[in-house]
């Protein structure tokens, strides 16, 4: 199974941005996929999950501005970001697990990874 996001770029603060994740050689419908960034010097951290019935999954610091979607016939994860600040400035990776109760936050229970995509918000 591989994992291949995209959309990144450059974007003013206040400006939106759509990234997507295709999800090759597997299946994703049964799957909990989520989205992760990790800034410079800072650690990896939960953006949005979404889970085989629809439920999702917004962090806190990005609820409202952060929408995530699945299209399961084109296998693909979708998030939508709007509003963006400097603050979410950082590499975006997506990344497909199991659905841990509590735990979907950490990226320690997640085997596969997509190779990240640069969001850069300038102010």
């Amino acid at each position: 199974v591989q994992l291949q996001a995209s959309g990144g770029g450059l974007v003013q603060a206040g400006g939106s941005l759509r990234l997507s994740c295709v999800v090759s050689g597997g299946t994703s419908s049964s799957s909990f996929l989520a989205w992760f960034r990790q800034a410079p010097g800072k650690e990896r951290e939960f953006v949005a999950g979404i889970r085989s019935n629809n439920m999702k999954y917004i962090a806190d610091s990005v609820k409202g501005r952060f929408t995530i979607s699945r299209d399961i016939a084109k296998a693909m994860v979708n998030l939508e970001m709007n509003s963006l600040k400097p603050e979410d400035t950082a590499v975006y990776y997506c990344a497909r697990g199991p659905f841990v109760v509590g735990r979907y936050n950490d990226p320690v229970y997640y085997g596969i990874w997509g190779q990240g995509t640069l969001v850069t918000v300038s102010s």
